[in-house]
């Protein structure tokens, strides 16, 4: 286990040479299996999003920090007016856990159709396609933005020494129930220990919090 005396390395960290063209290999399985037989899915969610606001798009791409602090384009349902990001300065006081990160409950930015694919996390589907062009794997810590990097410490930068992912351990042990300060120490735990069997684990259990969904917004 990492410590704040403990910080890991990239070289530490990306040894196990075997495991990461493993992790690899599924990560271009899985995230073809997802898109193919998701697709319908993608079809009804474009649709509703249209819909309700056929003037924004229907897919929402946003600068996140990756490995090595290489920064990415992440794809996701729009499930925000189109106006979000400029009404973000209004809401930023209203922040409702602690450290480099913002989330609110109640965010009056969701549209109707949002609210629902966020609940069900299935506005997160379209990081398949990350995935499948290696930006990011099936498992890994989620990819923060520029602005939460700038205010890390180098304890937390070691975050950003593996490729980020759909799911990690944060989110199958409360996900926003969990403080900054916790989601970075599963972050490292998660780094420290990873291996396949790890992955499959935490790729299990996110099936399980999705079928409840109670603490996702």
């Amino acid at each position: 286990m990492a410590s704040s005396d403990h910080i890991l390395t990239a070289d530490q960290v990306n040894a196990n040479v075997s495991y990461l063209r493993m992790k690899r290999i599924i990560d271009i399985i899985g995230s073809l299996i997802g898109i193919i037989f998701l697709s319908p899915v993608f079809l009804l969610v474009a649709i509703f999003i249209k819909i309700e606001d056929p003037k924004g798009p229907v897919f929402f791409k946003q600068v996140r920090v990756g490995k090595a602090e290489t920064e990415f384009e992440m794809y996701k349902f729009r499930s925000m007016v189109s106006d979000a990001e400029e009404r973000l300065k209004d809401l930023l006081g209203l922040n409702e856990v602690s450290g480099a990160m913002f989330k609110i409950k109640d965010d009056p930015r969701v549209t109707k159709i949002g609210k629902f694919i966020r609940k069900t996390s299935i506005d997160e589907l379209p990081q398949l396609f990350n995935v499948l062009k290696g930006e990011m794997s099936l498992v890994g810590p989620r990819p923060p933005l520029l602005r939460e990097v700038n205010e890390y410490t180098t304890y937390d930068k070691q975050r950003l020494l593996v490729t980020p992912g759909c799911t990690g351990l944060w989110q199958v042990s409360g996900r926003s129930n969990v403080g900054f300060e916790e989601m970075v120490k599963l972050d490292i735990d998660y780094i420290s220990q990873r291996s396949l069997v790890f992955d499959f684990k935490i790729i299990t259990k996110t099936v399980v919090v999705l079928l409840g969904s109670k603490d996702a917004f």
